[in-house]
């Protein structure tokens, strides 16, 4: 569908799982990558190399993380130049994706050796485990220009629906990573030198693929349009709307990173259940996100066209397909949820302390879908302050909430809050949602 006709095309169901079931099936290839990278590494025969990789591996998606603004960001300005027909300005959005994502790229690994440092003081291993875990990052770090425009390309693909690209860029980038690793490590002998080349190619080979899927932006004179491009007005815009998202970012980082921190303090077990519990959190992410992006795409075009009834249409049909997916996923939980544990734990305790817990993996659907669903709308308007203040606003009442939940109810107080911040901030979106059709209906 040609970006001309976005507009104009039915907002239908069948036009929101084009969107969203290929980033959902997107989403599942992504642990593919570190379960190869620690199944080969693990060859070797060595428990330092295997932790080594897999820190490395933690530190560098850490820092990504930070920079998944880019992404966002352009789906939702990129959207509303589609959706006000400028398609002029439509282009020079990809052109400053891959701009700031090769600017951010070079920065992190101008200043590698400072965020290395501060990786390893927050979390400290062996000698062993932290001289093999630095051959690794000082390989992997050289893709960072690479991952992180294509963070921005994705959400320029995503803007224009194509995620079916965004689908097959993350299965080469993962197939690339998974026959190098096997090449250069079980057929050269590499050891953690192979793992971070066959990332650091895979990563590079990534871009290359998603350039070629903007080809046809690229082919125009008016991806070079640098007068346009390095506009002053709407560089400051997207810097505002990039600089937003970051925040909240860094917000949520705060909430999950204090989460594991504190969870260490009640013992192994303990532990070792919360990073388990963590995996289904994970898993409600990846799928609800798929909902989450076709909300950025149609609510970005909705509001660059200043139609409040599309706006409205969109978000409903995004809310049902991701009311849907919650269901789903609370159900698979309820059932299998105490047999998947069973598979990735072994250790009696463990099982018996994560079973415990499974109760909040089948409510984090049903009570955290507004705030997936609301997110999408939000970045799709960019809105980025209301999900700044939002986010900080629940994330202050989690780390609030800590003083009284943890004495009085442990564990179980610490899941509460975690929980409690997801429900808050799908509150507090949608308090702000009115805001943003005044906003609309005024410009």
């Amino acid at each position: 569908m040609a970006d001309t006709d976005l507009t104009q095309a039915p907002l239908t169901h069948a036009r929101v799982l084009r969107i969203a079931l290929p980033i959902v099936l997107s989403n599942a290839t992504v642990p593919i990558i570190g379960a190869v990278d620690t199944g080969v590494i693990g060859q070797m025969g060595s428990a330092a190399a295997i932790g080594a990789v897999g820190l490395g591996a933690v530190i560098l998606a850490t820092i990504y993380w930070v920079f998944g603004f880019l992404r966002m960001g352009t789906t939702g300005l990129t959207g509303q130049a589609i959706g006000a027909g400028d398609q002029a300005e439509m282009v020079a959005h990809l052109t400053r994706a891959v701009m700031i994502g090769l600017a951010a790229g070079a920065l992190i690994i101008a200043v590698q050796a400072p965020l290395i440092w501060a990786a390893f003081r927050t979390a400290p291993a062996s000698a062993e485990v932290e001289a093999l875990a630095r051959q690794y990052l000082s390989i992997r770090i050289w893709g960072a220009p690479a991952t992180i425009a294509v963070f921005g390309l994705n959400g320029w693909l995503i803007a224009r629906e194509r995620t079916r690209a965004v689908f097959v860029i993350q299965v080469w980038i993962t197939g690339v990573n998974a026959a190098l690793d096997l090449w250069f490590v079980l057929g050269l002998g590499w050891g953690i030198p192979g793992v971070a080349v066959a990332s650091l190619i895979a990563e590079v080979s990534g871009l290359g693929l998603a350039l070629w899927f903007c080809r046809d932006a690229l082919i125009t004179p008016a991806w070079r349009d640098w007068a346009r491009v390095t506009n002053r007005a709407m560089l400051g815009r997207m810097v505002a709307v990039n600089g937003n998202i970051a925040l909240r970012t860094i917000c949520l980082m705060a909430v999950f990173v204090s989460f594991l921190f504190l969870g260490a303090g009640f013992g192994d077990v303990t532990l070792a259940a919360n990073h388990i519990l963590l995996q289904f959190i994970d898993i409600t992410a990846y799928a609800l996100d798929g909902f989450a992006f076709a909300a950025e795409a149609l609510v970005a075009q909705a509001v660059g066209a200043r139609n409040i009834a599309a706006l409205r249409r969109s978000i409903w049909l995004a809310a049902v397909w991701s009311g849907v997916g919650a269901m789903l996923l609370a159900l698979t939980f309820a059932v299998l949820g105490g047999p998947l544990v069973d598979v990735m734990a072994k250790v009696p305790a463990v099982q018996a302390e994560v079973r415990a817990f499974l109760p909040y993996m089948v409510a984090v659907p049903l009570l955290g879908v507004a705030a997936w669903v609301l997110d999408g709308v939000f970045i799709g308007a960019t809105r980025g302050a209301d999900m700044r203040n939002m986010t900080a606003l629940s994330a202050a009442l989690y780390f609030a909430s800590l003083p009284i939940l943890l004495p009085a109810f442990g564990n179980h107080g610490l899941w509460i809050a975690l929980v409690g911040s997801f429900v808050l901030r799908g509150i507090t979106l949608g308090l702000r949602y009115p805001a943003l059709e005044r906003s609309l209906a005024a410009a």
